[in-house]
C-alpha cells in the first residue's frame, strides 16, 4: 500500500430525506468532500441486506445489496420515480429509524417496479436483462430473489421455520414456490439491478475523484440468510437447519463473557472439496463492488471459537483450527492476488500473526487500544505495512473513550499527544496521520469530535446500534481545508512529495 488516509462512514450515516443514507447526492457530495480534504480512500459497513437488528454484520445475503441503499433521487433521474414520488422528511434527524425507513423504501420501489412494468425504456430493459443474465449473477441472484420472495411470504419468518419441503429445498416445491411467486420473484431481481446500477454509478464518481472504496466482507453470515438455506451442506446444521455449534469469541475488552454470536460454523471439509468455491465467490462479488475489502475477524480463519448451540454466553467454547493457507492459496489463485485487509482484532495467536504475513496482508491497529502498557497498538511501536485507525465501528467515539478513562490514563493519553482534553479526537486524529502506518482511516465521528452520542455499536449490545447520522452542515470547507492540511503535512494526500525532515522551530 501506498502512504495515504481515508475515512471510515457507512452509507446509512450520510444526511438523506429518506430516513437514512444511500447511493444518492449525499454519497457523490460525500465523495467530492473527502476528495477536497486529500483523502484517497472511504470504508464502508457490509453492503447486504439487513436482518433481525439492522445489523450490517448480520444480513439475509452475502451477495446481494441493501433495498434500503438504493437512491429514489437515482431512480427519478431514470424516469421510474416521478418527481412528487419523492416524498420523505425533509427535517431528516441525527438517528435512523430504520423501520419508517425501510417501509418508506419499499413504497419507492415498489412504485418504480411498477413504472418500470407498465412504461419500459427500452435501454433501461436492456440493462436489467444484462445484469439478470450475466455469469457474475449465476451463483447467487436465483437463489436470493426465490428466497426474499418465500420470507415475505411467510410473513418475514426464518427459513428454518418454512415448510419442511421449502425448507428443505425440494426441487418440485421450490418450482411450484417459483411459479406461485414469479411477479415477487421478479421485483426482487430488479430491486438487486437497481442497486448495482447505482453503485456501479458511485464507485465510477470515486474512481474520478481518485478514492478508492474499502468494503467489508464479515467471516460469518446469519442463519436466517439466502447463503445457508441455499447451502446447506457448508454449514454445522441439524437436519432441520439449526446449528449445531455457533460462532462468538471468548472474553475479551468487550465483554467479560466472551460475545455470543450466534451464527452457524462453517463445514470447511466440505468447503474444501468444493475447491473453496462459495468464498470465492463471495470475494468476487464483493470486489466487483469495493477495490479492497477488510476481512472482519480475520483470526477465525486461523482458530474459531466454537461455542455449542443453546449456550447462554460464549464462556463455555472452544478453540478449532481454521482453514488457514490452504484457504487463502486457493483465494489467491482464483482472485489473481489479495486486495485484503485483515481485521487482526481480538485474541492473537503467533498461528494468526504467521496466517497474516504468509499473504502479505495489513493488518488493524487502533489507537484506543495504545494506552494500555506492553500494547503493539502504540503509535511508537507500529509498522508500515498496517492501518491505524484511532476507533473502529465497535469502539466508542475517541472523544467519549477519553473521558470514560481513569485520571491517570487520563494523563497518560495527553502527555503522549501533547494535547489537551477539549481537542482530544483532533489530536488522536493527528497521531494516527503521522504514525508509519501506510493507511490511517478516520471514523468521521472522530474527525467531528463527537460524543458518546455518535457511536456506532456497542458489541454485546442489541439495541440502538448503526443508527447514528451526519448532519448535512457538518462536512464544512474549513474542515476539510484542515484536515488536507494535516494529510499533506504527513505525506499521505494523493499530491504529496515524497518524505522530508519538518522544518526546526523558529526561535
Amino acid at each position: 500500500m501506498s502512504r495515504r488516509a481515508g475515512l471510515l462512514l457507512h452509507l446509512t450515516s450520510l444526511p438523506s430525506r429518506f430516513g437514512a443514507g444511500d447511493l444518492g447526492p449525499a454519497a457523490a457530495a460525500f465523495l467530492d468532500w473527502a476528495a477536497s480534504a486529500g483523502q484517497s480512500l472511504w470504508q464502508v459497513l457490509p453492503l447486504g441486506p439487513t436482518g433481525m437488528g439492522d445489523s450490517p454484520y448480520g444480513c439475509l445475503s452475502a451477495f446481494a445489496g441493501n433495498p434500503l441503499l438504493i437512491s429514489p433521487e437515482r431512480c427519478h433521474e431514470d424516469g421510474l420515480l416521478a418527481e412528487a414520488e419523492l416524498d420523505g422528511d425533509s427535517a431528516g434527524g441525527d438517528r435512523v429509524d430504520f423501520a419508517a425507513a425501510r417501509s418508506l423504501r419499499e413504497k419507492q420501489l415498489r412504485r418504480a417496479w411498477q413504472r418500470w412494468r407498465t412504461a419500459p425504456r427500452a435501454e433501461l430493459t436492456a440493462a436489467h436483462d444484462a445484469f439478470c443474465e450475466a455469469p457474475e449473477q449465476r451463483f447467487w441472484l436465483r437463489d436470493w430473489a426465490l428466497f426474499a420472495a418465500l420470507k415475505a411470504a411467510h410473513g418475514g419468518r426464518a427459513w428454518t421455520e418454512w415448510d419442511p419441503e421449502l425448507r428443505d429445498r425440494r426441487p418440485g416445491a421450490l418450482a411450484a414456490a417459483a411459479q406461485r411467486l414469479a411477479d415477487e420473484v421478479a421485483y426482487h431481481r430488479f430491486v438487486q439491478w437497481l442497486f448495482a446500477r447505482q453503485w456501479a454509478a458511485l464507485r465510477e464518481r470515486a474512481r474520478q475523484a481518485g478514492i478508492e472504496l474499502l468494503g467489508d466482507v464479515p467471516i460469518y453470515v446469519a442463519l436466517d440468510s439466502a447463503d445457508v438455506w441455499a447451502h446447506r451442506d457448508l454449514f454445522e446444521l441439524d437436519e432441520e437447519g439449526q446449528p449445531l455449534r455457533v460462532a462468538g469469541v471468548p472474553p475479551d475488552y468487550f465483554s467479560a463473557t466472551g460475545q455470543l454470536w450466534g451464527n452457524p460454523l462453517y463445514r470447511w471439509d466440505r468447503l474444501r472439496e468444493t475447491g473453496f468455491t462459495w468464498w470465492c465467490e463471495r470475494l468476487r462479488a464483493n470486489l466487483r463492488c469495493t477495490d479492497r475489502v477488510r476481512l472482519d475477524h480475520f483470526r477465525g480463519f486461523a482458530g474459531y471459537w466454537a461455542v455449542p448451540a443453546g449456550s447462554p454466553n460464549a464462556i463455555d467454547g472452544a478453540w478449532v483450527e481454521g482453514p488457514g493457507e490452504e484457504l487463502f492459496g486457493t483465494l489467491a489463485a482464483a482472485l489473481g492476488g489479495l486486495p485484503l485487509l485483515a481485521e487482526d482484532l481480538g485474541v492473537i495467536t503467533p498461528d494468526v500473526v504467521a496466517l497474516r504475513d504468509a499473504f502479505g496482508l495489513p493488518g488493524m491497529k487502533v489507537l484506543q487500544f495504545g494506552f494500555d502498557p506492553g500494547s503493539d497498538h502504540a503509535p511508537h511501536r507500529l509498522v508500515p505495512h498496517s492501518v491505524v485507525y484511532t476507533g473502529t465501528h465497535d469502539n466508542d467515539t475517541t472523544r467519549g473513550w477519553f473521558e470514560s478513562l481513569d485520571d491517570a490514563a487520563r494523563r497518560r493519553v495527553l502527555a503522549y499527544t501533547g494535547g489537551h482534553p477539549e481537542t482530544i479526537a483532533w489530536d488522536l486524529l493527528r497521531t494516527a496521520c503521522t504514525s508509519v502506518a501506510d493507511l490511517a482511516v478516520i471514523p468521521v465521528q472522530d474527525l467531528l469530535g463527537l460524543p458518546t452520542e455518535a457511536r456506532m455499536n456497542r458489541p454485546g449490545s442489541e439495541q440502538g446500534n448503526w443508527s447514528w447520522r451526519l448532519t448535512p452542515e457538518a462536512l464544512n470547507a474549513p474542515l476539510a481545508a484542515r484536515l488536507a492540511e494535516l494529510v499533506t503535512l504527513s505525506g499521505r494526500s494523493a499530491g504529496s512529495p515524497p518524505e522530508e525532515p519538518l522544518p526546526a522551530p523558529s526561535a
